[in-house]
């Protein structure tokens, strides 16, 4: 067996080092620019255009993110039949829960604004809000919503979620397609975007979609930053409709210092790390699904180009 590993912006040795051990008799190799020498399935973070479609011999491609926008935005310049294969949480979904139920618990003890009172040296006594109108509205059920949408329901907060098909979660109010959308965020206090980025997702979160959220709501952004469309949340954070925004992703990532945002107490920015990839945990999976391809199975998580995800 043969697997070849690019990891864009970091080295691959310890992709490499670990399936070696999981695959000690295979040989695993860096990709590098030219080679053209065949392999049976590559691993791969943000890989370039060249190195896929040097290699349409390939039985699978791993993606070790939890997007796969970075491959399926090539398009038709893929080999046709390459299948791409994304990870089925791999760890991130205990993150990606425990960050966002860090960002909403903060919202809803109004953490934030004690903390803009610290800065002041105010001593004020700030009402609590009433949790059975402070709803989280998922956005995206996929694998990561839901797990958030069972961390959140262990506080009692109310639970809507909302998806491109309809769903059944147990303890999720569901809502789905277009249809469903305007409801969903009548009905959402607490706005989480987990969404996949595909051609229609990209700019979801714009001024027509987060005004219908009510006055006062919350925006929660762990998905990918092209979803939002960052001056209209910015405009609506500072004509008080959107009363607070965390958010993990951005359009342009490091954010750049004479970005707006930054000067926005209302806005809470961290650099991208909601949810980290675990090396172990990835490679674990990726075997896994290596095993049951040379067993001719099934596998799951194969990529719906025409989706996005």
């Amino acid at each position: 067996m043969r697997i070849l590993v690019h990891t864009t912006g970091s080295s691959p040795d310890p992709w490499i080092a670990e399936i070696r051990n999981e695959f000690p008799q295979a040989q695993v190799r860096a990709w590098h620019e030219g080679d053209n020498d065949l392999a049976d399935y590559a691993i791969v973070w943000k890989p370039p255009l060249a190195m896929l479609q040097q290699h349409s011999e390939l039985k699978a491609v791993f993606n070790v993110g939890a997007g796969v926008d970075a491959i399926v935005e090539f398009g038709d310049a893929l080999p046709k039949d390459l299948p791409i294969v994304r990870l089925d949480d791999a760890g991130m979904g205990v993150q990606m829960a425990e960050y966002v139920t860090h960002a909403v618990l903060r919202y809803f003890r109004r953490l934030n604004e004690f903390d803009m009172q610290n800065r002041a040296a105010q001593w004020r006594f700030l009402k609590p809000h009433d949790k059975k109108n402070f709803a989280v509205g998922i956005l995206g059920l996929g694998v990561l919503g839901t797990q958030i949408a069972r961390a959140l329901a262990h506080f009692g907060f109310p639970i809507n979620g909302w998806s491109r098909t309809k769903k059944d979660v147990p303890g999720v109010r569901c809502y789905s397609g277009p249809a469903g959308l305007d409801e969903f965020l009548r009905v959402s206090r607490v706005l989480v975007c987990v969404l996949p980025l595909t051609a229609e997702t990209a700019g979801l979160l714009n001024e027509l979609v987060l005004g219908k959220l009510p006055q006062g709501a919350y925006v929660i952004n762990v998905a990918r930053g092209a979803h939002l469309v960052e001056e209209d949340l910015l405009k609506l954070v500072q004509n008080g409709h959107i009363a607070g925004a965390t958010l993990d992703v951005f359009r342009e990532e490091p954010l750049p210092p004479a970005h707006p945002f930054w000067q926005e107490s209302r806005i809470t920015i961290t650099p991208h790390i909601a949810a980290l990839t675990l090396r172990g945990d990835s490679v674990r999976q990726i075997a896994g699904k290596i095993r049951a391809l040379e067993r001719g199975e099934p596998i799951a998580g194969i990529v719906d180009r025409i989706r996005g995800y």
